[in-house]
Parts: structure tokens; C-alpha cells; sequence
């Protein structure tokens, strides 16, 4: 039997507040926001080229119940609250280290989510 060629796909973690959802920093254990618009064909066009791994501070059980009924699960190899091995992390609460800590020190003191600044909350 020939077995298939597997191609390799790089992993990406992405954040589930505020990057798939419509988080506002509000947070509830118990309440999922909705999925932000156009997120099912941002996550059909990565999963093309990248492994998917939703990496999330949430319960992973509701986080999993939250994917499968909005049918995004298909698109996700795995559920993490670690980081684990990835060429990439997408998150709303992040800053990129660029090799200097003067600059990164500035840029955390000035740091605020996209939707404070986008929605002034």
C-alpha cells in the first residue's frame, strides 16, 4: 500500500478573546461572545498553509462546545492552554520583541488592546 505524501504545515496558536470572538474585556466564564464577522474565512484561508491550534486561558471543554457550534471546529487541529512549538501567535494582548528592551519597554507602558482604542471602552 502507497501511502499518501503528507505535506507540512507550520502551527499557529490563536487566542480565542478578542481575536475569533467579540471580547471587549469583559470576561465571563460562563458566556462565550459570538464569532467576530468574517472569522470562518479568515480561519478557511490559514488552514490552507497552517496546522490551527486555539490556545486559550478558557475551560478547553466550553472553549470546544463554542467551536463546534459556531462550525469552526474544522479548522483547528488542537485546543491548548500551553504554548507549545508554533511558527506564529496571534493575540490581541500582544507585543513583538524586536531585539530591543528600551523600545519594548516603551511599547509596554503604551501598550492597549485594539478595542479600547477602536471602541474607546
Amino acid at each position: 500500500m502507497i501511502k499518501e505524501k503528507q505535506t507540512f504545515k507550520p502551527t499557529i496558536l490563536i487566542d480565542l478573546d478578542g481575536v475569533l470572538n467579540k471580547y471587549k474585556g469583559k470576561y465571563d466564564e460562563n458566556k462565550i461572545p459570538m464569532p467576530k464577522e468574517g472569522v470562518e474565512k479568515f480561519l478557511a484561508k490559514l488552514n490552507l498553509e497552517y496546522n490551527l491550534v486555539l490556545f486559550t486561558t478558557r475551560n478547553l471543554l466550553y472553549s470546544a462546545k463554542w467551536l463546534i457550534k459556531y462550525k469552526l471546529d474544522k479548522y483547528f487541529v488542537n485546543i491548548t492552554n500551553t504554548k507549545s512549538p508554533a511558527c506564529l501567535i496571534l493575540d490581541d494582548r500582544a507585543i513583538c520583541f524586536e531585539g530591543n528592551y528600551d523600545i519594548l519597554i516603551n511599547k509596554i507602558k503604551n501598550f492597549k488592546v485594539y478595542w479600547k482604542i477602536n471602541n474607546k471602552a
